[in-house]
């Protein structure tokens, strides 16, 4: 029969149907961080229980740690150091694999679990964040969990799971000039609600995904979460092989031809069937930013704010109506004429090297308008010290950007650092709900490039002006 790679991925690692529609699955790789994963792990400690497979576990400082110039184990958010401290006495006490702050392989779980080859094609990845479904960019199985099930995964091996459904995403056409695959993802949230894929394994597939590297489908895959996919995926071609090749966790020697026959088995067959299929073509797609609360809250950046007045349905229309007085807004202005206080490029979501060339190309020989706050925080410090070594950071420093260490950092607010109440930022993060950024903060989500367009011109700004000179 035609499967899925889904299908493929959930059959190997499939240990027992439980026999009340869920299974019992292998997890070969679970990936922590000090918020939750020192919970997890410290509560095993008091139980007696023991990581089955130290070899087998990572864990990364990067949620509460600071990510100013200089920092340490103190954090500005309360209880941070607690939970720093906490998570290096359990990780040497478990034997497990740690990326500490000063560790030059640190950085957010999602970014290094890629970077240093820890999540690989077919392999069934956890952790306890939601964004870890980042990572089917690579064809891996790889969903966020709770403390608990985090716990079960470390002492066993195993999780029991509820089968998702299936939702194919086709892509067709290619991008234009100036939109990028945050733009894509927003653009399918807008337009299919957040609840689009609920319920459903999303697979990206289709002639339009040549064109988009591995770290732009990194991208697509991570907000999958806020389209309410179980998590997501993407199968492995050459550009994914050429990618994992030569990181420090992939195999070597015959076990990586060994791994690359297997690899290129995870493909959907044709005939295989999902439960939902969608189509999206890319040609019709612009730069894309968020109005209000929520991703599906997404236009074009020449687009009005539309009319809650205009929705049918009361509910959604209560959300719109909600939404705009939070962000103090009125239907029918021109997004693009909303000013900004600040803007924040990082996160799981775009981070990465490729991230800060497409900003660091439009902030180039420009100044950021005044009174606004900007700052860049790399995805990990290998690509901090990359882009230092291209000079991005120069680019950054002289358009009046701060430029920082690896990590979380603004991307979520949790009693640390915060941007001032009420502030606008423009942001290259993945949730724009009421409060992530900060007390009252209202969050446009949208690409690097555009991010550092509109701080350049003080307000949500078309990228594609700066292209065009």
């Amino acid at each position: 029969m035609p499967k899925t790679i889904f299908e493929k991925i959930w059959d190997d690692h499939l240990v027992a149907d439980l026999g009340d529609g869920s299974c019992l699955l292998h997890i070969d790789r679970v990936f922590l961080h000090e918020r939750t994963g020192s919970i997890a792990l410290s509560s095993m400690a008091e139980q007696g229980r023991r990581v089955k497979n130290p070899q087998q576990v990572f864990a990364t400082m990067d949620h509460i740690v600071d990510t100013f110039p200089g920092r340490g184990d103190n954090t500005t958010m309360p209880g941070g150091k607690e939970f720093i401290t906490l998570l290096r006495g359990e990780a040497r006490r478990a034997g497990i694999t740690l990326f500490d702050i000063n560790d030059p392989r640190q950085g957010i779980s999602h970014v290094i679990s890629a970077e240093q080859g820890i999540a690989l094609p077919g392999l069934t990845l956890v952790c306890p964040d939601s964004h870890t479904c980042t990572l089917g960019a690579l064809g891996a199985l790889a969903w966020g969990i709770g403390s608990s099930d985090c716990e079960h995964a470390l002492v066993t091996e195993t999780l029991r799971v509820v089968k998702p459904g299936q939702l194919g995403v086709r892509l067709e056409g290619r991008l234009a000039p100036g939109v990028t695959a945050k733009d894509v993802i927003l653009q399918l949230t807008g337009k299919y609600t957040a609840a689009g894929a609920s319920g459903c394994v999303l697979e990206f597939h289709g002639p339009g995904l040549g064109q988009l590297s591995v770290e732009a489908r990194m991208t697509l895959c991570n907000m999958a979460v806020e389209f309410s996919a179980f998590s997501a995926l993407i199968a492995p071609d050459e550009t994914t092989l050429d990618y994992v090749a030569g990181r420090p966790y992939t195999p070597t020697g015959s076990a990586w031809d060994a791994a690359q026959d297997y690899w290129r088995t995870l493909h959907t067959d044709a005939g295989a069937v999902y439960d939902k299929e969608l189509n999206l073509d890319l040609t019709q797609i612009e730069p894309s930013v968020t109005w209000g609360t929520s991703p599906q809250h997404t236009i074009g950046v020449c687009e009005q704010i539309p009319d809650p007045g205009a929705e049918a349905d009361a509910i959604t229309r209560n959300g719109m109506e909600r939404a705009l007085e939070y962000m103090d807004l009125k239907a029918g202005r021109a997004i693009a004429s909303v000013p900004v206080d600040a803007a924040f490029i990082g996160s799981c979501t775009n981070s990465r090297l490729s991230d800060l060339r497409a900003a660091a190309k439009v902030l180039k020989g420009n100044k950021i308008a005044a009174g606004v706050k900007a700052l860049c925080v790399p995805g990990s410090t290998q690509v901090k010290r990359a882009a230092e070594q291209e000079g991005l950071h120069e680019i950054f420093l002289e358009a009046g950007f701060e430029w920082r260490e690896a990590g979380c950092s603004l991307c979520f607010y949790a009693g640390g650092e915060g941007f001032p109440v009420g502030a606008r930022v423009i942001t290259s993060t993945n949730r724009n709900f009421e409060g992530r950024q900060g007390p009252g903060v209202r969050s446009h989500l949208a690409s690097p490039a555009t991010v550092a367009a509109s701080a350049l011109k003080g307000y949500i700004a078309d990228v594609r002006d700066f292209a065009a000179g």
